[in-house]
């Protein structure tokens, strides 16, 4: 049978294919988007952030730097990887809806490829190669 032409699901191809999007998006997120804020917040200064329900500029540069390194790293690892797909899918609908709704596609774009790739983390899980998958293997057997 021809994996291209065939609609059969190939579970070992989408294990693998997970693990890398999860490692890709993981490491993205967190060198892209969250070490830049956080290094921008260290450096003190004038703080220009989005004001997500009137929290103040600070508390929100704070909250969504913990939520994309934190989160990030979860994904990485196949922890909680549901919700963290959840929180981060939130913040994308955020950034892109909210923070860059005005701005031309192309800024809007990584925040919506961002957010599609959560819905998807969301929807399908961390597959087999997690320790989401290992938790819920160990929960399962009868030892």
């Amino acid at each position: 049978m021809n994996y291209f032409s065939s609609t059969k699901d190939f579970p070992t191809v989408n294990n693998i294919v997970m693990l890398f999007a999860r490692i890709f998006v993981g490491i993205s997120l967190i060198f892209l988007h969250g070490l830049p804020k956080l290094e921008k917040f260290q450096l003190g200064g004038e703080i220009k952030f989005y004001n997500f329900l009137g929290l103040g500029m600070e508390t929100t540069l704070v909250i969504a730097i913990l939520f994309e390194l934190i989160g990030a790293f979860l994904i990485i690892i196949g922890l909680f990887t549901r919700a963290a797909s959840l929180v981060l899918l939130i913040v994308m609908a955020v950034a892109a809806f909210a923070v860059h709704q005005p701005d031309p596609f192309n800024i809007m774009e990584s925040s919506l490829l961002y957010l599609t790739i959560f819905a998807l983390i969301l929807a399908f899980g961390p597959r087999k190669f997690s320790i989401d998958s290992m938790l819920t293997r160990r929960r399962e057997s009868k030892w």
